[in-house]
């Protein structure tokens, strides 16, 4: 049977040959139809860059054209989950609220009722302009991205605008989300719950008080029922109002001109006024330390439990000269799950993967992992297996640091983690929506971006040396040991797992 939409022609004498044509019905002819864009004439086009202005307010806009039929644009803004407090005093009314969860909330209440638009009207907007929205949160930055078909950018920058500027934040949509955060945080997963676990107790109250990086990312359930539409709008008050300068526009696929043109008229018009933003961000101070969480059975009986641990050890954040090194270190390491479809890339190769899940039966995922902040970071291997093997666990991660600690790595090894952390860094700005994030969060975190051959560059000269010296400086440190899971009594608490690395670095 043949597609009906193509036209066999007739087959000439003497020939095997089937000659396939598209039928004037299919043709789009001398006129291209409107809602096509046009293609760019080869003799126009430029080597994409990454170009960078700064308006005349502060808000900082970043793009790179890639001449693709699809824009992604968006905003990252430069607050996040350790800005929330407990309680402030908002100084336009006097009025207390507790902020704590309220990035949470705002992620979920993205691209809903507007000043001049309520939130059905912007989704069913955006479906006409064939339009995709994201939203998301982190420690330290939040973004709001649309992925739109190029011709339709100006209308959907147009509601991002809106979103970000003027929404109307109601009583009823706030009470929504915060139903649909009760019931994420009911089925949170526990490698989730093991990462905010130790992010809470890598980074511990000082002098009684929480530390801004170990605070909760995801709204807990204790803070929930103090978020009100008032928590929003004093935390944006705190952060977005008045603050272009924690502006960020970013673009892929889009002229420059145009992304400052967009900018300018949605955001060019915001004044600076220097209020308690400016002393938002509070250093934290690593003081290592454990996380333990004993979890309710699931409900499925056929569901096999598993034991969760993850132990790490402060490295330094976006600014230190380890990051690359700790980069590479994290690769080299690798790991993931046990079941895995293999191939190349996949890391079958990398060490936790020989020398973990390989060799232990009960090994159920063992694997590198890397977490970076302005002023510090971590570096660490998690793992899970059956409750019964939890100590077993906790001695292999342990063995690795040693090991890492005692032993160059070999050569083979580190050429492999230098190739494959290139490799994953070009394969991922290839993705529209990954540049568009990466110049953002690099021109709020830097001020500027590097490309990829600067980066690139930067791996190649990561050596054994640097490897090892990561390594050691890291493990003199205090570990952070987090573990969650149905049963933990086998798991090493601290005191023990500093003991085992206490036992080796003697005699080293």
């Amino acid at each position: 049977t043949k597609a009906a939409d193509v036209v066999v022609a007739s087959k000439p004498q003497n020939s095997n040959v089937q000659h396939h044509s598209i039928p004037s019905t299919r043709r789009i002819g001398a006129e291209r139809p409107a809602h096509i864009p046009p293609n760019v004439p080869i003799d126009s086009l430029e080597i994409p860059e990454t170009k960078i202005t700064t308006l005349s307010n502060g808000v900082r806009v970043g793009s790179m054209e890639t001449y693709s039929q699809v824009s992604t644009v968006g905003v990252l803004l430069d607050f996040g989950s350790r800005h929330e407090l407990d309680q402030y005093t908002v100084p336009s009314n006097n009025k207390t609220v507790s902020t704590a969860g309220v990035n949470h909330l705002m992620e979920l209440l993205a691209f809903n009722s507007t000043k001049n638009y309520d939130g059905m009207e912007i989704r069913n907007i955006l479906e006409s302009l064939g339009g995709a929205t994201f939203a998301q949160s982190s420690r330290e930055q939040m973004m709001y991205c649309v992925d739109v078909l190029r011709p339709n950018v100006h209308a959907a920058f147009n509601l991002l605008g809106e979103t970000i500027q003027s929404p109307i934040v109601q009583e009823m949509e706030v009470e929504e989300m915060k139903q649909v955060i009760m019931f994420q945080t009911m089925d949170m997963m526990p490698q989730v719950l093991m990462g905010e676990g130790l992010q809470l107790a890598a980074y511990g109250p000082m002098d009684g008080k929480l530390q801004q990086l170990g605070r909760p990312h995801f709204c807990t359930a204790e803070a929930l029922p103090n978020l009100t539409a008032d928590s929003v709008h004093a935390f944006r008050e705190q952060h977005i109002l008045n603050n272009p300068e924690k502006i960020v526009v970013s673009g892929s696929g889009i002229s420059h001109d145009a992304l400052v043109e967009l900018a300018e008229a949605n955001f060019g018009h915001m004044t600076s006024n220097k209020n308690d933003s400016a002393k938002a961000t509070i250093p934290s101070i690593y003081t290592g330390g454990e996380y333990r969480l004993q979890t309710q059975r699931s409900p499925h009986s056929a569901k096999e439990e598993f034991t969760h641990i993850a132990v790490a050890f402060e490295v330094g954040g976006w600014h230190s000269l380890d990051l690359v090194p700790t980069c590479v270190l994290q690769t080299l390491l690798g790991g993931g799950s046990s079941f895995s479809a293999g191939g190349p890339g996949k890391g079958m190769y990398s060490r936790l993967y020989r020398e973990i899940l390989n060799r232990h039966r009960w090994a159920e995922s063992a694997e590198a992992f890397t977490s970076f902040h302005a002023e510090s970071g971590l570096w660490g291997i998690s793992g899970s297996c059956p409750p019964q093997y939890g100590r077993e666990m906790g001695t292999a991660i342990v063995h690795q640091f040693e090991k890492l600690a005692d032993d160059f790595v070999t050569d083979e090894e580190l050429d492999r983690a230098r190739n494959m952390l290139k490799c994953n860094v070009l394969t991922q700005l290839e993705s529209r929506l990954v540049l568009f994030e990466d110049i953002g969060r690099q021109i709020l975190t830097y001020g500027k971006r590097e490309d990829a051959v600067t980066m690139c560059a930067k791996i190649d000269a990561v050596t054994k040396e640097d490897i090892r010296e990561v390594v050691r400086k890291a493990i003199q440190k205090r570990p952070t040991v987090s573990s969650v899971g149905v049963d933990i009594s086998t798991v090493p608490d601290l005191g023990q797992i500093t003991q085992m690395l206490g036992k080796k670095s003697n005699k080293r």
